[in-house]
């Protein structure tokens, strides 16, 4: 779904620019889906989609390699169709892996690629050497330059001056090899001081994920790098050591006075296409105005633009989802029902361990059914989340045997044979869903109790196995 946006925007935005960058590792999306998100987040007031897609070939590990004619015609059509959403397209090259600094053939070589994209209305352009070994590598470079930054900077000095001599009103935006910290440390400030002033940086902020991006810190990059940073943010990207967690929550930790000290802010999106929408439509609430952003009424907004009519039933499933550096709380409701569960068993008060817990768990379960069975209106997004909805629908079966075995008073005599396989199941899958909370609580219950009761044996994986069939 595209749907409507949820408010109108104001007519002047707080940051002078606001987009997304196709920039994750994994499968790049395809050529509908970039023509679908320039026009997703240009209705949602965002002026920027940065092509630069780790495992495209032509632009990291064959960046020299020209286009064919069918590449050309597909990037010209991004063009246009962000003319038509008031989106102009970033084209990044990512030539760090081999390029030599010293060599003016490499140079001249990144200056065809670009022109050759140029060519088709593209003015904003990203030399990228992030993710690259944090030093020179070729000999002729060791020989040149007393460091990576010097040689880097060199580089994109000699780029930008080409563009501008070839592409009336380009710029340039550079993507550093060191590019998260406290934006002072002493490669990010040579290479500040060393680039031409009119080429922007990228910077994640204080780590390759950040949980928080202020003012302050902003300051920092700016006084050692004589330039406002270009957040690039990295979320709701979730790929390499993140493909565990599902990146669907709010948009949050970002201060609402950021737009005075930064040129902007870069979000780094998921190859889970329409789940992407949900952050990112977040995110551009934010970027057109901080200072009345509510993370909760956005994102609310979000999701019944995206899920549709399945929204009520996405929402439960997503909020129990939101695992992310952003994130706090993992699952809100779900942990406030399971705290009040512990507590009233250990004030003896079943009914009030049950009184929350059980009409939550119904519901959820009722939720993981809709979404699991169908029919749904965003088929896609449902099959992206598969494996977090079907964890989703493990976890509230979980929950609703606590609350059943705890108010027929079986939760001592019957839980760990009865709860140990949901445990096990939702271990087995590797996705991250109800946070710590429900995997802490299935564990102390299927654990021998402190109290002087008895419980049953540990479980062998022969009875495991009958157990699962049973439930």
């Amino acid at each position: 779904m595209s749907g409507s946006v949820a408010a109108e925007r104001p007519q002047a935005p707080a940051f002078g620019v606001r987009g997304v960058v196709e920039g994750f590792y994994g499968t790049p999306w395809t050529h509908a889906d970039r023509l679908e998100m320039i026009r997703f987040i240009g209705a949602r007031g965002m002026n920027r989609f940065v092509y630069s897609p780790k495992d495209d070939p032509f632009l990291r590990r064959d960046w020299a390699q020209p286009y064919g004619p069918e590449a050309l015609a597909d990037l010209g059509e991004l063009v246009a169709a962000g003319a038509e959403a008031g989106v102009e397209l970033t084209y990044c090259l990512s030539p760090g892996l081999t390029i030599r600094y010293s060599d003016d053939a490499d140079a001249e070589r990144v200056l065809d690629k670009l022109q050759s994209v140029a060519a088709l209305g593209i003015r904003h352009f990203g030399l990228l050497v992030d993710d690259v070994p944090g030093r020179l590598q070729h000999d002729a470079d060791i020989a040149r330059y007393t460091s990576l930054a010097q040689g880097q900077a060199t580089l994109a000095n000699l780029v930008f001056r080409g563009l501008q001599a070839r592409v009336p009103g380009a710029t340039l935006i550079v993507c550093p090899t060191d590019y998260w910290g406290y934006g002072d440390e002493p490669y990010i400030a040579e290479l500040g001081q060393t680039l031409d002033a009119d080429i922007a940086l990228f910077w994640t902020g204080r780590a390759i994920c950040s949980a928080t991006l202020d003012a302050a810190d902003a300051g920092v990059f700016t006084h050692a790098t004589g330039r406002r940073p270009t957040y690039w943010d990295n979320y709701p990207v979730n790929d390499v050591a993140m493909g565990h967690e599902l990146h669907i929550g709010p948009y949050r930790g970002r201060a609402a006075d950021l737009a005075g000290n930064a040129e902007g802010v870069i979000a780094n999106a998921m190859e889970r296409f329409e789940s992407s929408k949900i952050a990112i439509a977040t995110i551009a609430d934010y970027l057109a105005s901080p200072a009345d952003y509510d993370a909760e009424t956005s994102w609310d907004a979000a999701i019944r633009d995206v899920a549709g009519r399945d929204a009520d039933a996405y929402r439960d499933f997503a909020d129990n989802s939101r695992s992310s550096c952003l994130s706090q709380l993992d699952a809100p409701e779900a942990t406030f029902a399971l705290e009040e569960h512990t507590f009233g068993l250990l004030i003896g008060d079943a009914d009030r361990a049950v009184r929350t817990l059980g009409p939550l768990a119904d519901r959820l379960a009722a939720s993981a059914r809709r979404l699991l069975d169908g029919p749904v209106e965003n088929e896609r997004l449902v099959a992206e989340s598969l494996p977090w909805i079907e964890a989703f629908a493990v976890g509230a079966a979980a929950m609703q045997a606590i609350a059943r075995l705890t108010a027929e008073g079986r939760l001592e005599s019957d839980g760990a044979s009865v709860l140990w396989p949901f445990l096990d199941d939702l271990r087995a899958r590797r996705v991250r869903i109800f946070g710590d909370v429900l995997d802490m609580t299935l564990d102390g219950l299927c654990r021998p109790h402190p109290l002087p009761h008895p419980h049953p044996e540990p479980l062998t994986e022969e009875l495991l196995l009958t157990q699962k069939e049973q439930q």
